[in-house]
């Protein structure tokens, strides 16, 4: 989720749904910045001028059924009520530090524009992992052929529709328009992860 108002956030208390504390959350997030592809994101990111700052990235605890979220000025937020495993706080990390990147590179990037959110959301999905097989099988999904672009089209609309600017129908609308621009842009990488 990019460009929206930050989930709110609590005291760092333990997680009343389950999910981790906080402070748990910050160490898992310590975890992910030493990952091979959270390195190449952030070194992407500097050399493209965004060098990310200590606070760039925090847990928090968070209303709603979300994972975390990029507020562009802002940075990164894990929501730590909602992160179970190390691997659950590396796909939001990643996820967002594509959005990030993004952000970075288009001086111009709307995040009221349901077709600047969409590309962003194609690109994060398509090149964090979020849409693997096997994170799709423990969905529930059991879709073998095609489910990566499915998958995307399907957490794209989830992002887009939430963004008080975009209808249902704006939203589907713009992510058909820049679907194969964006679902082809695979930049900082040089193909798809």
């Amino acid at each position: 989720m990019a460009g929206e108002p930050p989930p709110a956030a609590s005291s760092p208390s333990p997680a009343a749904n389950g999910g981790r504390t906080v402070k748990e959350c910050e160490e898992m997030i310590q975890r992910s910045l030493r990952t091979p592809m959270v390195r190449f994101l952030k070194e992407q990111l500097e050399k493209a001028g965004c060098a990310l700052g200590d606070n760039f990235i925090k847990a928090v605890n968070c209303d709603g059924k979300v994972s975390g979220g990029y507020m562009p000025g802002l940075g990164i937020v894990v929501c730590s009520n909602h992160m179970e495993l190390q691997d659950d706080v590396n796909q939001v990390v990643i996820h967002e530090l594509i959005h990030a990147y993004d952000e970075c590179r288009a001086a111009n990037l709307d995040w009221s524009n349901c077709a600047h959110h969409a590309c962003s959301e194609i690109r994060a999905g398509h090149l964090s992992g979020d849409c693997h097989y096997k994170r799709e099988l423990l969905r529930g999904y059991m879709k073998i052929r095609g489910h990566e672009q499915e998958c995307v089209r399907r957490r794209v609309m989830k992002s887009v529709t939430a963004n008080p600017h975009c209808s249902q129908a704006a939203a589907k609308d713009a992510m058909e328009a820049v679907w194969d621009v964006c679902y082809n842009d695979t930049k900082p990488f040089d193909r798809a992860p």
